[in-house]
């Protein structure tokens, strides 16, 4: 049985919850503790009581901390990167290579913290100095979800610890293997009890605590927007900071003078690598209309030969969709699709494996329009449908048509083209020639619209909420 992590002692849930492989679901990776609701708030106590030291503790400790951190992550990649793949399903190359960003988002924190800068001003008052310096906020809570089971938690948890926070955090339930290999990580890094806390168990006892808990005076989650908006609306009133990230719904853009073969690979990548999981897959593929054919050809071509399977298997490219409860809203919205006029050019059956698990064949839709659900509404699964364009203005019209903005993609060989859209496009990151999934760990993540609420994450930019600004006036 995998325990919680409260006040830097292994503690027994309330219950336990079995841990499933979704490529082999006869495969039992382990019972994972469930805490309640007196669990949670123990570790807010513990991590309220472990501020005021930690917040003031010297920067090399902090630094050493998560470099030691860091180190293991990526010595144990290969290790860490199987358990991922066998609770997710994700595929073992991906699932290793997010093992080693966690790792490198460790580690450059580890650099953060003896880089945090400050100003010092003159006064327009003769006789004094003014110091601009930036301060923890707090006890932090952190909910993720459970589709990058280590790398989101790492790109949370890092900073707010390397800024001199402590830290409650929540996982999702169905990945709890990942998160609890972190936490037990950082359980022999060198923290002191409190400073960092797991607690596993529903979002709808656990989570609540969290979130309704005066004490934590910050909330980092990443979730559906409908979630989140539930979030602002409990948080919000006693005015806890909040960095949300909410899901998107895509667009690449393929223009005329596009390289058909670059096209294709960024949409193939986007939308259905990672089985199509990705808050950042590119589900909208718009398409200007001299290029439509080709480029429908090609990706029927290209889709219809991605190996799905086990993604533990080295030739698997894309494995089964992470649970029963996502395949059954994959499902539905592939008929949706079909209901409201879209063609279905290609996949889009659950399919027999070896062994059963929660396969589905990576679905195409073509002759799709903007009001259709499929091009709205985020699905979260391996299905992405094509819109045609006219003409470039019409691309961008139909790309900024949408109540997210996470990240937008084009293709193209025009360097006019590209540089009217990365202004243009309405979103917080913009790709040109890459794909739409796909970003570094140094840089900030986050979008606009409904897609995020509150500062970016991950980079330099993430001081923006893990820390709050101090003005110091000093008489000379």
């Amino acid at each position: 049985m995998k325990r919680n992590y409260i006040a830097g002692e292994w503690v027994a849930g309330a219950g336990a919850l079995a841990n499933v492989n979704p490529s082999d679901l006869s495969d039992v990776i382990g019972e994972y503790a469930q805490a309640d609701e007196a669990q949670a708030q123990a570790a807010i106590e513990a991590a309220v009581a472990a501020f005021p030291a930690w917040s003031t503790s010297g920067i090399q400790l902090r630094a050493d901390v998560l470099e030691r951190v860091a180190a293991e992550l990526l010595a144990r990649r290969t290790e860490l990167g199987d358990l991922l793949a066998r609770e997710e399903g994700k595929t073992l190359a991906e699932a290793t290579a997010e093992v080693a960003r966690a790792g490198q988002i460790f580690r450059f924190f580890a650099g953060e913290v003896l880089r945090l800068s400050g100003d010092r001003l003159a006064s327009v008052r003769p006789g004094i100095d003014i110091e601009v310096t930036r301060e923890p906020i707090g006890v932090v809570g952190i909910i993720t979800p459970w589709n990058f089971p280590i790398a989101i938690p790492a790109w949370k948890i890092a900073p707010a610890l390397a800024y001199g926070n402590c830290v409650v955090f929540k996982p999702a339930d169905l990945v709890p293997g990942s998160a609890w290999a972190l936490a037990e990580i950082l359980s022999r890094a060198g923290l002191p009890p409190g400073v960092f806390n797991l607690v596993m168990g529903p979002g709808s006892r656990v989570g609540q605590a969290v979130i309704a808990d005066a004490r934590v005076d910050a909330l980092s989650f990443t979730d559906s927007a409908e979630t989140g908006a539930r979030v602002i609306s409990a948080a919000a009133p006693r005015r806890a900071k909040l960095q949300l990230e909410m899901g998107g719904k895509n667009p690449l853009v393929v223009l005329d003078d596009a390289d058909l073969g670059i096209a294709v690979e960024c949409a193939v990548q986007g939308s259905f690598y990672s089985t199509g999981q990705r808050c950042t897959a590119s589900s909208r593929l718009i398409v200007q209309k001299g290029i439509l054919g080709e480029f429908v050809r090609a990706m029927r071509e290209r889709v219809e030969a991605l190996k799905v399977g086990d993604a533990r298997q080295p030739d698997t490219q894309i494995g089964p969709v992470a649970s029963h409860a996502q395949l059954d809203i994959d499902l539905e919205y592939i008929a949706l699709g079909r209901q409201e006029g879209a063609r279905l050019l290609c996949g889009g059956q659950r399919m027999k494996r070896a062994t059963d698990g929660f396969y589905l064949e990576p679905a195409l839709f073509i002759d799709a329009t903007p009001e259709m659900r499929i091009s709205r509404e985020e699905i979260f699964g391996p299905v992405a449908c094509v819109l045609s364009a006219d003409s470039h203005e019409h691309a961008i019209a139909l790309a900024n048509d949408t109540p997210f903005g996470l990240t937008a993609g084009i293709c193209t060989t025009s360097l006019k083209h590209a540089s009217h859209f990365k202004r243009h496009a309405q979103a917080g990151m913009v790709m040109v020639n890459v794909p739409t999934a796909g970003v570094d760990f140094h840089v900030p993540f986050g979008g606009r619209k409904a897609s995020s609420y509150g500062p970016r994450e991950q980079g330099r930019y993430a001081a923006e909420f893990f820390t709050t600004v101090k003005t110091a006036y000093t008489a000379a």
